[in-house]
This record gives structure tokens, C-alpha cells and sequence, in this order.
């Protein structure tokens, strides 16, 4: 009688470990592409959120560092919604990414593929009153890593 208690136990331990495994490699394995885009505009806000603008100049496109050098976004980034919306921080809610095949920056230079276009809306609480920004965030992926673009098209 002992022995087919053991063995219940053993079994159902099993299986429990055989579902967690299964379950986070379905996670890892299945997750979409566009999961990732949404994943990368996310840590991109976080960096940005937390004043760590290092962080998120380094989660650019090339093309985008071609806009402005690391020391001019950092200073600027932090000018620009620390000093003169006279705000600490901010909070940020993202949308669904959209799937586009055509989406190009205005330079030639650069070949996407496909591109996930992610809206992003900051919400300010600063000297000038409550405010929110929305914006449309390109995300693609470059090897390995998921990098971040603006909409320069005119």
C-alpha cells in the first residue's frame, strides 16, 4: 500500500515538472516577432523613463544615431523633460504592434524588411499641468537585436 502512494506522488511530480518545462519553452519558442518589437519599445521607455538615456540612445538604429550623437541626445533628452516640462518622471502605456512591409526612414541607405510599428503614449505630470505625448514607434530587428526608429517622413 506504501509503495502506490510513493509511485502517485512520483508520478504527478512528473508531470508537473514535465508541464512547467513545456509551458516555458512554448513561451520561448512561440512568442511572436512581434512580442519582441513590443518588448524592445518597452525596455527603450523604461531606460527613458528611469533618466537613463544612455540606455536608450544604444537601442537605436543606426539611422537614428546618424540623427543626433550620444552626448546631444543625452543632454538634450534630459533638458528638454526634466528642465523645461519640469517633470522627474513619467508613466507610458504601449499599444498593439502592427506588422509593416514597406515602412521605410527617408534615407535610402537602409533596407528594414519588416518593420512593427508600436504606438507609445508618455503621460507627464509636470509644472505646466498634466500632458501626453503619443507617438508611433518603429521597431526592427537588426541581427540579433530589436532597435528603435522615429518617423522622419515628411
Amino acid at each position: 500500500m506504501r509503495r502506490r502512494h510513493v509511485h502517485k506522488k512520483s508520478v504527478f511530480i512528473l508531470l508537473f515538472i514535465i508541464s512547467a518545462v513545456f509551458i516555458l519553452l512554448s513561451r520561448g519558442l512561440f512568442s511572436s516577432s512581434g512580442d519582441h518589437a513590443l518588448k524592445a519599445v518597452d525596455a527603450f521607455y523604461k531606460y527613458e523613463q528611469e533618466g537613463n538615456f544612455s540606455g536608450s540612445w544604444e537601442m537605436f538604429h543606426p539611422y537614428m544615431k546618424l540623427k543626433f550623437t550620444k552626448g546631444h541626445y543625452l543632454q538634450d533628452r534630459a533638458h528638454v523633460f526634466m528642465n523645461h516640462f519640469g517633470v522627474d518622471t513619467f508613466t507610458y502605456s504601449l499599444g498593439k504592434p502592427k506588422k509593416l512591409k514597406n515602412w521605410q526612414p527617408p534615407s535610402e541607405e537602409f533596407d528594414l524588411g519588416i518593420v512593427y510599428k508600436v504606438p507609445v503614449t508618455q503621460v507627464f505630470k509636470g509644472k505646466y499641468g498634466n500632458f501626453s505625448l503619443h507617438q508611433e514607434v518603429f521597431v526592427v530587428r537588426v541581427k540579433k537585436d530589436w532597435m528603435i526608429l522615429w518617423d522622419y517622413n515628411k
